[in-house]
Parts: structure tokens; sequence; C-alpha cells
């Protein structure tokens, strides 16, 4: 992007602007309202070497003399200029690096983008910094000739519109009085400056006055790359070819949306209900929305029902009455086997509908198997509040393309199957459907009308070949939204100019990075990590005092130091968020100098860091605690496992070795503490997975994640730095102070699995407090079992709430608490390189103890909840990234061991359906489905099912242990490896397995 600079001039040499309109107060009393503008003449066009604009600093780049030659319509070269609508909808084909022509962007239009959408104005803000683009921003509002006073009776919209055709007559006449005939040679060529809009009313006013403009879809046909643009093109555009009379006629399969008035104005009666549309994962004719009027989900039965609702939409909910509250479906409905044989092009009338046929069908036999299910609030959908739409990862379904059509290159319609499950099919309109076979690709979706049983979209970009380790690992990355393009130049340049060579200075008095900061470098300082860590967060330290207590020390690495705010590295790490982990790479949130090098306590060199130092008595009481920022040095960065060894080997009595050990006796009773204070000991499954670090990094085996005496050791340091922090900052930004919480959960969400005990095992499930739930979870053994506790806990980690970052100020002070933790207050600190959460904690305790003044935006509640707003998204998303990409190499790894061998382990049935079981592999942390093909007796008030085997019938339960034979097969929505699961005991049903 490139910024005008606006010589200073005398106030008398502008040309001011005025515009009085009178506006009514909230109070009722009408004021008078006089905006200005100060005009100039010296606003640049941004051409280069325009004669016209040379006294303006061309040392910027700029656009072109000639503008575009490719285009059949543009002999001479031209520039384009589009209009607001063509960024809102048509931003893939702008941002592609196939469209090449020089843009100007107006003033007008950036800001009426703003005003419009959010999310395509920071798309827009970033297409304007991108090195393969050429673009310009004009201000046009702020040049004399340009500028537009909008009229009696004229609309915001036709003053933009005609502001618009303005500035693009504008260009082409400056372009001319810069390039003069000159007597005696050819008269100059010149490029024409294109008006880009697809409102048909703009063109034809535009063409009146001889303005050269024309539709997106006309722009594209003409241009050199058409065939591939034209697949981009988003199909919302007013230019889209009339509609046949066929189609005009269609019937409705979908009730239509209520005025977002009525939507507003229900919610707030009561009578409609507001929140997010979630999904059935098992069941795509399945939906729920949570809301606070109802303890359960508000069940959505049917497609009707969901309406056209995308998983992630903000939607209004209408509640039936109680005598039509249904159950959740109780059996496996997978839309690709019930809708298998659809076709993409086929009329959509419903009276000959073979779908809708199979899902009524389909529909008909859950409802009739639940007669004695328990009940939910049932409604539909009225409307969308708020759309989730965005780019998604698909593969083009090969069975939809038409016969005559498998290897040409002519436009067809074809369906796009989405990775996710909660989402449906796209039908998609391409040129290049058979060669996208095969590939992962990006599709968008445009619209979903009420005649159409699929949404409409359109193809962005091929992302490679299906199962290709580089295709999977960037469409996990776009599956979950993760931000992960290289750190720009502007980003770069606010690291420190000595790059790697940056050291901590020698301590001086004067000097100020030394001012206010603790010398703590002869500390036994040291760092616990996982193998392989480079960004290392946080050390600890522990030692005796004279007067018999303990000295322990957690010191964190002092990011806000390089992280100033309000700059570019700042505004990145406040979109990302987060850095994500993925199995074999990392997306950093910070650029690696500071992540991986001048932030991380590395050993053996000093660091800036910002320590939490407490005095404590033997028993692990708190007898005061400061904070400082520091110097430290690292005296060792142990992995867990040689933390450990080092901690039980009584041969080792250095120093280093008694800090561990002391570290380790305050943290067993720091967790003593807690527990007794009723804080929960949740499990998850967790894997590691073996990658064959000799040759190709492929995943060779998959084994549970062993955790050690260290891992706890180190969690229960951060969990006390975090809320000693949260405390502090609290107390002294009572409004704006950045905490973390975790609401107490519903007690119907510990409904199902308190009757599963209950039926299955006769144990009790207290659900009254956390310290309730705590004891009862410690009674969940099975002395024949020793996995059967940490089933348990994960099955009740699943009933849990996700814990959320919030501003003090904006919930009331009893809902501060985490709930896991039983934390009446809690704060991310520890983890600034990776979390951008913990900087602004940082920023806030560095002002609460007076080190620095806390930046304007901290001061505002409605920054720090906009911030928040985003990071718990982030967040969000990058553990789901993560957890997908383990389940990608868990694929790989079982695929090439179930090469080498039948690979067979024991599992816990976790779920029963009407067509199969759910299972876990404790030993691989692994979940997963059997199906089963015969018919089934299923008993859903006791969970179990009985199946039929070649030497008779066999009954099993959740919390049987049953074995499985593992294998890998392609999954149809992912197109990767998905572990497939077959029961063979207590009968061998591989015959029978789906």
């Amino acid at each position: 992007m490139v910024e005008i600079t606006i010589r200073k001039r005398p106030r008398t040499d502008a040309v001011i602007t005025q515009r009085k309109f009178f506006k009514k107060t909230a109070r009722g009393k009408v004021i008078k309202v006089l905006r200005e503008r100060y005009l100039r003449d010296d606003v640049s066009c941004g051409i280069h070497s325009c004669r016209e604009c040379a006294s303006i600093d061309e040392s910027k780049p700029t656009l072109p003399s000639s503008g575009s030659l490719e285009h059949s319509s543009f002999a001479n070269g031209h520039f384009v200029l589009p209009d607001t609508n063509v960024f809102l909808a048509q931003m893939d084909l702008i941002e592609s690096n196939l469209f090449t022509p020089p843009i100007i962007v107006l003033q007008t239009v950036m800001e009426e983008v703003r005003h419009r959408s959010l999310p395509l104005y920071n798309r827009l803000k970033a297409l304007l910094k991108a090195d393969d683009k050429q673009t310009w921003v004009f201000y046009n509002e702020f040049r004399s000739e340009t500028a537009v006073v909008r009229e009696e009776d004229e609309s915001p919209n036709d003053r933009n519109d005609r502001g618009i055709r303005k500035a693009t007559s504008w260009y082409n006449t400056h372009l001319s009085l810069a390039r003069p005939p000159i007597r005696g040679q050819p008269k100059p060529t010149l490029p024409d400056v294109v008006l880009l809009t697809d409102d048909a009313a703009n063109r034809q006013k535009a063409e009146k006055e001889g303005i050269k403009c024309m539709s997106v879809r006309n722009y594209v046909e003409g241009s050199k790359k058409s065939s591939e643009l034209l697949d981009l093109l988003s199909a919302v555009g007013s230019d889209e070819i009339e509609p046949t009379k066929a189609v005009a006629a269609r019937q409705a399969l979908y009730p239509e949306y209520l005025p977002m008035a009525a939507l507003v104005a229900g919610v707030k009666a009561g009578q409609l209900h507001q929140g997010h549309f979630n999904a059935n994962p098992y069941n795509y004719l399945e939906g729920s929305v949570r809301v606070p009027a109802f303890d359960k989900p508000v069940l959505l039965v049917g497609r009707e029902n969901m309406n056209r609702a995308v998983e992630g939409d903000v939607v209004a909910v209408e509640v039936f009455p109680e005598s039509e509250w249904k159950a959740p479906g109780d059996e496996v409905v997978d839309q690709e086997t019930t809708l298998k044989n659809d076709d993409a092009d086929e009329s959509e009338e419903e009276g000959d509908d073979l779908e809708a046929i199979r899902e009524a069908k389909a529909l008909r036999s859950e409802r009739a198997k639940q007669a004695a299910a328990e009940r939910q609030p049932t409604g539909r959908i009225v409307g969308i509040i708020k759309r989730n739409w965005r780019s998604y990862v698909c593969h083009i379904d090969a069975t939809s393309l038409t016969s005559s059509h498998t290897t040409s290159l002519s436009q067809q319609t074809v369906f796009a199957t989405p990775v996710s499950r909660a989402l449906p099919r796209i039908r998609l309109r391409t040129r290049q459907a058979p060669s996208l076979l095969g590939q992962k690709i990006l599709v968008t979706i445009d619209r979903w009308d009420s005649t159409s049983r699929y949404p409409e979209g359109h193809f962005v970009r091929a992302l490679g070949k299906a199962e290709s380790k580089e295709a999977e690992q960037e469409s996990l990355l776009l599956e979950f939204d993760v931000p992960y393009r290289p750190f720009g130049k502007a980003i770069l340049d606010c690291l420190p100019s000595e790059g790697d060579a940056w050291v901590v200075p020698p301590k001086s008095d004067t000097h100020p990075e030394w001012r206010d900061r603790e010398d703590l470098r002869e500390l036994l300082i040291c760092s616990i990590d996982p193998p392989n860590c480079q960004d290392i967060d946080d050390a600890l330290h522990a030692r005796p005092l004279s007067n018999g207590n303990i000295e322990a020390g957690v010191h964190i690495a002092d990011v806000s130091r390089f992280v100033l705010p309000d700059n570019p590295m700042d505004s990145e790490a406040a979109s990302r968020g987060t850095t994500v982990y993925l199995v074999d790479k990392r997306i950093d949130m910070l650029p690696s100098l500071l992540g991986t090098n001048l932030c991380s306590l590395r050993p053996f060199v000093e660091r800036l860091a910002f320590s939490v130092i407490w005095e404590m008595t033997p028993d692990a009481q708190i007898v005061n605690v400061r904070f400082t920022k520091s110097v430290i040095a690292s005296k060792q960065a142990f992995t867990y496992e040689e933390a450990q060894i080092r901690k039980d080997d009584p041969n080792q009595n250095d120093d280093l070795t008694k800090s561990i050990r002391l570290l380790n006796s305050l943290a067993i009773k720091l967790k003593e503490g807690r527990m007794k204070a009723g804080a929960l000991n949740l499990a998850s499954p967790e894997v590691k997975i073996h990658l064959d670090t000799a040759e190709s990094s492929d995943p060779i085996d998959v084994e549970q994640k062993e955790l050690r005496e260290t891992n706890s050791l180190v969690e229960e340091f951060m969990l006390l730095a975090n809320i000693s922090v949260a405390a502090k900052i609290q107390e002294t930004f009572p409004q704006t102070a950045v905490l973390r919480r975790h609401l107490p959960p519903p007690r119907t969400n510990f409904e199902k699995l308190q009757d599963i005990l209950k039926k299955r095992k006769g144990m009790a499930l207290d659900v009254s407090s956390s310290g309730a739930l705590a004891a009862s979870l410690d009674k969940c053994i099975d002395p024949t079992e020793p996995a059967f506790n940490t089933l348990v806990r994960i099955m009740a980690t699943r009933c849990m709430l996700s814990a959320e970052y919030f501003c003090a100020g904006s919930v009331g002070r009893d809902t501060f608490g985490h709930y896991g933790l039983a934390s009446p207050i809690y704060t991310h600190f520890t983890s600034p390189i990776r979390r951008y959460a913990d900087v602004l904690a940082h920023r806030q305790l560095a002002a609460a103890i007076g080190y620095t003044p806390l930046h304007a935006s901290l001061h505002s509640k409605a920054h720090v909840e906009r911030v928040l707003g985003v990071v718990n998204r982030r967040h969000r998303m990058a553990q789901m990234a993560g957890r997908a990409s383990v389940e990608f190499y868990v694929g790989l790894a079982l695929k090439a061991r179930s090469a080498r061998e039948t690979v067979v382990e024991d599992a816990f049935v976790i779920r029963v359906f009407r067509n199969g079981i759910g299972v876990f592999v404790s030993k691989l942390g692994l979940e997963g489905l059997v199906m089963f093909k015969r018919e089934t007796s299923f008993d859903a008030e006791n969970y179990q099912i009985t199946v039929p085997g070649p030497a008779g019938d066999a009954t099993i339960a959740v919390f049987d242990k049953v074995r499985v034979q593992i294998e890998v097969e392609k999954d149809r929505n992912t197109q990767r490896g998905k572990v497939k699961m077959t029961l063979v005991g207590p009968l061998d049903l591989r015959e029978l397995s789906a």
C-alpha cells in the first residue's frame, strides 16, 4: 500500500466545503451539525512519472505509466477502478495472483467497505500491502476536483456512486493533461481507467457521462486468463445470467427468513432465541442451538428446520410448544450414504426429489424408535442474524461429474464436499473439474436460496494433491482459519536492528535496559519443557532462606519489552492470537528471532524476564509475593524426562538438583491444596507420534504420552504464577484486567454420564460443586481395569464448558472463577511467546508495579473486549488444528504399522448407536466408530446393543472392553487417511462391520 504524503499548505490555499444538516439527539433535541473538509489540488494520482503530479514524492511504489496491456478491449493499456460492491462480492478474484491489472482504490470505497464488512476491510488492507499487487489508494474525498457533497434528497449510496464516477472521469481527464500532444509528433496513446461495477444502474449513468465501465464478468471474459478467472467469480453479483423460467418457478424447499427487524424485535421480546448453530457430527439431519433460556440446546430436526444454517452462524430460533419437543437421534446418519446418487444439475422440485424422500424416510425411522427417549426443546431457524461463511477446504465429488464431462474443460456444475462433516456440500460451477479431481481445493459459499437444496459457491484455488503432506498441512490451516502467511517487512522492521547479535547490555545504573530491573543472573534457574522445545517461555528456581522458609520463583520471557503497543508486530500478534502447534511444524505468533532466540530463556545466555517470586513456608503456604522485571541466566534446559531422572538419582546432590527437588516438594503440596479446595483432575487423550527422523520425517508409530512428576511440577508453579498475577492486575485495573475464567457447566451436561455410570457400574456422580465432582471421580474405580478411571475423567471433561478470556469490567465479579482449578481468579501470564493474552497481562502487570505507564488501549474496555474476542476464537481454532494434525499423522503412523502387521488393540465402548458403537483405544489415545451392516437390537435406556454374530448374539454396552482391528482407509470427506475400526471381540464381526 502506498500512503499519500500531503505537503502542509496555508489554510487559505485550501478549498473549504461545508455540509450542514440537522440531527435529533437521544433526548429529542434537534441540533445543527456542520462538517468541514479542507480540499487540495496536490493529492497524487499515483501513476509513475505523471507530469501533473511531478512534485509528489514517488520514492514509494507507484502504478506503471502504461497500466496493463493484458486485456483484449484495451490495446493501449488500462487501470481498473472497482466500486465498493466489487470488493464486497469478488474479493477472491481481486486477491488472486492471476488478476494482475493495476488497481486504483478510492478513499470512498475503502470507507464504505470498512462500514459494510470489517473482515473484508482487513483483507483489502492486506491486499494493499501485498508485494505481488499493484495498488494505489487515491484520496478522492480530499482532492478539490473529485470531492462531492451529498445533494438534497440524495441517498448515501447514490452520493458514493456519484463520487466514484467523478473520480474515474477525473483520472481519464488527468491522464490526457499529463500527456499533451506535441506538435509534429503522433498523438500519444493513452491508457484507460475502467470503472468496474456490477451495479447496472451505475453503469448506465457512467456510460451517459462518457466513462468507460464494465461488469466484472465482462471484464474477466476479455482477460487473457479468462478460463481460470471465471471460476473465481462469486455467484452473488447482479450481472448473473437471468434465471430460466424453470428455475424461477422452483418450489421453495426452505422457509423464507424473517426480516432482520422482526428477528431483532422477536429476540428482544423473548419470542425468538439467538445463538450459534452447531451441526451434529454423527447425523447431518440434526443440529442444535444453545440459548440462555434453556438448560439444554434447542434441537433442530431435519434440513427444513435447520433452514440453510451453516456451522457457526448466529441464528434466530423459534421454539415449538413442549408437546412437539423431540429427542436427539441415536443413529449415525451419513450424508454421503443417504444422498450418494443425487445430481448437482438436477431440478429441485420437491415433488420428485428422491433426496428429500430418502431424508424423510431416515427421519421417520429415527422418530419411530424414540418413544422412551428423553425430549429436549425443539424448534426451527427463522432467520440468520450473522453469517459465518468463509472459504472452506473441499474436494470435487467425482460422482457428480457427468459422464460426458469427465475430461472436458467446458463449464459444468459439480459438488464440492467440505473436509468438515459439519458443513453441507456446495454446488460449484467450474471449467476445471476434471483437472481438480483428487486435489484439495478452496471454495467460498456465495448464497443459499430457499429454492436450492445446497448452497452455491465458487472455486478459489487448488491446494495440491490430496494426502500429500504439503497439501494436507495447508488445508488444515485453512480449514481452521489459522493465519500462516510469512511475516511482512513492516513487521520484521519492528525487530531489534542487531538481529541475532542482540544481547543484554552490561549492567549499568544509567542504561535504560537495566532501569528498575533486578539482577537475578546468579540464581540457579532452569527450564523444564517437552523435547526439542525452542520457544522457552518459562524457567524456575527455588532456594532455602535463612528464616527456614523457601524462596520460589517463576521467570517468564519479557516479550512485552520487544512487542510494543500499536506497532505492526503487535497488530499481527493480536490478529494471530496464538502459536499453532502441528505435529511436525509450528505456526508462530511472533517472528522466530524473538520466539526462538531473543525472548526464549535458553540456557547459558542472559535474558530479560518478568519474575514472580514467592516466600513460602515448607508447607507451601505463601508468606508474600513480589513481581519484578529482571535479568536471568538459565543454568540448564531440561526435558521432563531429564529433570525426572535427575530428581530421582540418589547420586545427584548438586545445588541445581536440590533446587528441582525443592520445587517438586512444594508442587506436591500446592497440588494437594488445590485438590482439597475442589480442583478437578481431568484427562484428555494425548498421543506421541514417532517420526522417522533419519529419513523422511514420516510417522512410523504412535503411543499414548507418558506424564511424569516433573510435568506436574511445572504445571503447579505456572498455575500459581497465573493466579498471583491475576489478583494483582485485577486489583489495579478492575475494569480492564485481562483474565481467564472457566464457568461451571450446567448440571444437565452431566445427566447422560451420570445415568450411564449408575446403570452400567452402579456409581454415583455428584456434580453439585467442583469439589463434589472431584471426590466422585476419585471413587469411579474398577479394580479389574486400571484405565477405567481415566476413561471416566475423559468423558467428564467433555461435559465441561470451554475456558475463555474476558475483560474484568465486562462481567459480574461472581463469574470470575475458574471451575476446573477451583480458583476465584485466574489469568494467563506464563506463555507470552505463544499467547497474545499473556502479552496484555504483562503490560498490565508492568503498569501495576509502576514499571511503565499502561498504554491507552488497555484503559479501554471496548478495545480489550474486541481483542479478547479474536484471541478466544484463535485459541479454539488452534486447538482444533492441532488435534486434526495429530489425527492425520496418527492415520499415517497406523497405516505404516498396519503394513507391517495386523493391528489389534483393546478398546472401551464409550457410546452406542442404533447401527454402531463409539470406542476409545486407551493405549493409543484414539477414538473411532465401529459400524454394523446388519440389523441390531438397540436398548437406548440401558446403553447397550445386541449384535448378531456367526456363533450367536453378543450384547455390548458402554464401558465394556472390546477388541478392535485398526486399519486406515481414505475418508470420503477429508480425502486423507482415516482410522477404520472393526470388531474382533467379543465377536469377530469383520465380515459384518461397515
